[in-house]
């Protein structure tokens, strides 16, 4: 099969050799495996960040979002059939989906919106489990629930913040605050349901105060979190809760302990990495989003498509990303 790897970690996104293509052998299913002949996928920063750190001694493919047609099943496999159209986002542990054919574990992956083309559908797996985590699973917040309270999204034009600020605005009760640096994200946000938008290259606090909200129960940090950090312990009411997903160098955690503020990491490979007892909740928290895009409760996050699946549209796409000023999510499609 067609693929697209690294060999060497660490080269700059313009550079050929950080991307290229090589002919690989198409992947045979183990028990709770399905083979998907892949057809379109999304790029995330995730996949800029293992190609520029993590050193491989084999040719290593990456990405996770994925969009395809089931080809063939393990021999354990309960939930799907050959034919069915699927979308995932994969382990971090397994070959990514910049190729023709993938094997995903059948508890993290789910059949893909009717009603999207494969393009729209393959900008929301990675990004729409790490948001309903972190807004379900880790801050706690109940489907419903959060009258009276604020979130504070920051970085919330990017992918994962496009579809927590949709979950936020949609499914709960919260006030939906989104952070932005420039007219055209700041009425990306707006689309996608929050109630605020506020600047986040001035200080926060100035901000929230600006639209009578001075401190909110919860925080969302997806970017920035180490520059941000001393802000979000203040935008914080006592007992608050707060998410990260970035990669600070270091948090000291010792001054959230004045206010008893819960601190949160997520990490959407963590239930596939270590094939936790709740794994499925990939599943169903994938066709739960499913079906909310298909009843128009929620909207995809598609912001570029970049054309075909190949290597030299690859670099491109790790370079917009890398410049930190891509909105949504950034596509492609067939080989």
């Amino acid at each position: 099969m067609k693929a697209i790897v690294y060999t060497q970690h660490g080269l700059p996104a313009s550079d050929p050799k950080s991307l290229f293509e090589m002919d690989l052998p198409q992947p045979t299913p183990g028990p709770r495996d399905l083979l998907v002949k892949i057809r379109a996928i999304a790029v995330n920063p995730v996949d800029t960040k293992v190609r520029a750190g993590a050193p491989t001694d084999k040719p290593r493919i990456l990405g996770w979002d994925a969009v395809g047609v089931v080809e063939a099943i393990g021999s354990d496999v309960s939930l799907f059939q050959p034919g069915d159209e699927v979308y995932y986002a994969g382990s971090i542990a397994r070959p990514g989906s910049y190729a023709e054919y993938g094997l995903v574990d059948e508890r993290i992956a789910a059949k893909k919106p009717r009603t999207l083309a494969d393009d729209a559908a393959a900008a929301l797996p990675l990004t729409s489990l790490t948001a309903w985590e972190l807004l379900f699973d880790r801050l706690g917040v109940e489907e419903g629930g959060g009258n009276g309270d604020a979130l504070l999204i920051v970085g919330a034009a990017g992918g994962v913040g496009s579809i927590l600020t949709q979950l936020a605005a949609k499914l709960t009760k919260l006030r939906v605050i989104g952070t932005a640096s420039r007219p055209e994200t700041s009425q990306w946000i707006r689309d996608l349901g929050a109630h605020d938008v506020i600047d986040h290259t001035q200080p926060l606090l100035e901000g929230l105060r600006a639209i009578g909200v001075p401190q909110v129960r919860y925080v969302a940090s997806l970017t920035h979190t180490g520059s941000h950090y001393p802000q979000l312990i203040e935008a914080l009411a006592p007992q608050g809760k707060l998410g990260v997903i970035d990669d600070p160098e270091t948090l000291d955690v010792m001054p959230l302990k004045r206010k008893a503020i819960s601190f949160h990491w997520e990490l959407m490979f963590t239930r596939a990495l270590f094939e936790t007892p709740d794994m499925v909740r990939q599943h169903e928290i994938l066709t739960n989003v499913a079906r909310l895009i298909d009843d128009g409760t929620l909207r995809t996050t598609l912001g570029e498509h970049l054309g075909q699946i190949n290597a030299e549209n690859l670099r491109q796409a790790h370079t917009l990303i890398e410049s930190g000023r891509s909105r949504g999510k950034i596509v492609l499609e067939g080989f």
